[in-house]
């Protein structure tokens, strides 16, 4: 009898331990997950109008406006609609004949650019974004425009002061634009 109460002992002994291993072995467990990413839209930025301040005289500075239509310097940014953007501008401050033989001065007022996020073509005709903001100093903020219309548009406006001796001739300068994505 002393036999039989020993091996139910072990019985119940093997059972226990057989349960605590395979509570333990369950108590484990694997998953797979995965990486994705979605690359959105190249960023380009293209002039797609220059400044033209046109005839200027010897000795009278011309000025043109950020919303003229015919005449402001016109930045058409294309991406991501909605992404965040971070964009410089690096101005000269003369422009100079073809020959280099001469140069006049350029200026840029803290208010001589424009940023529609509208996708707005038009410097006349403002939609939303920036009005009047520093081109030395672009805000940060800026994003690319919506679903629909993925364009961010600056209208940038300065002013050429010639000299009283000022050679005739065209003169030209570059106004130059780095856009990059910002990950906001």
């Amino acid at each position: 009898m002393k036999n039989i109460l020993d091996i139910k002992k072990m019985i119940y002994v093997l059972i226990i331990l057989g349960s605590v291993l395979i509570n333990k072995v369950s108590a484990q467990d694997v998953a797979n997950g995965s990486a994705t990413a979605n690359v959105q839209a190249a960023l380009s930025i293209v002039a797609t109008q220059d400044l033209q301040f046109g005839s200027v005289f010897q000795g009278v500075s011309k000025t043109v406006t950020n919303n003229d239509a015919a005449a402001a310097g016109i930045f058409t940014i294309t991406g991501a609609a909605g992404a965040g953007i971070s964009a410089y501008m690096t101005l000269p401050q003369y422009i100079s004949t073809a020959a280099g033989d001469d140069r006049m001065t350029i200026a840029f007022r803290n208010t001589d650019i424009t940023i529609d996020s509208t996708s707005n073509a038009d410097p006349s005709a403002f939609g939303s974004g920036w009005l009047d903001v520093d081109p030395n100093s672009l805000p940060t903020g800026l994003v690319i425009g919506s679903d629909v219309t993925p364009h961010t548009m600056l209208f940038l406006g300065g002013r050429v002061i010639p000299s009283v001796d000022q050679s005739a001739g065209s003169y030209t300068g570059n106004i130059i634009v780095t856009v990059a994505y910002n990950g906001i």
